[in-house]
């Protein structure tokens, strides 16, 4: 295994496993950990961003690139996670089964609409 692979690897693992768990104390109300739950969170969401430009550091890469495409693949991730984590908080937060479900979906929609606009149809 490569050593960016490795990096890659444990900043993603204590990442997503630090962002999961301040969704989970955020929103499980038996929890009673909202505050915590935020600041984990955020914690396991800096991590994955670092993680991004670590491995484009690594790759030769340059750190950032701001371009139209660019800026627009994440304006819609952003949207999808956003519209994914608002369909979760009707399901489990806000007691709208249905309505969550059909929100939830339409976020994962928007989620995988990322991968022709990056890779691009063939």
């Amino acid at each position: 295994m490569k050593k960016k692979n490795f990096v890659t690897l444990i900043m993603s693992v204590v990442g997503g496993l630090l962002f999961a768990l301040g969704m989970c104390m955020g929103l499980l109300p038996e929890w009673n950990a909202l505050k915590p739950g935020i600041v984990i969170g955020v914690v396991g969401a800096v991590i994955l961003l670092a993680m991004v430009l670590v491995r484009r550091k690594m790759d030769g890469k340059p750190m950032i690139v701001l371009n139209g495409k660019s800026i627009g693949t994440t304006l819609l991730s952003i949207l999808g996670a956003i519209v994914l984590g608002v369909g979760m908080c009707m399901v489990m937060v806000w007691d709208m089964l249905v309505w969550g479900i059909v929100v939830g979906i339409i976020g994962i929609v928007l989620l995988l609409c990322l991968i022709p606009v990056i890779k691009g149809l063939k």
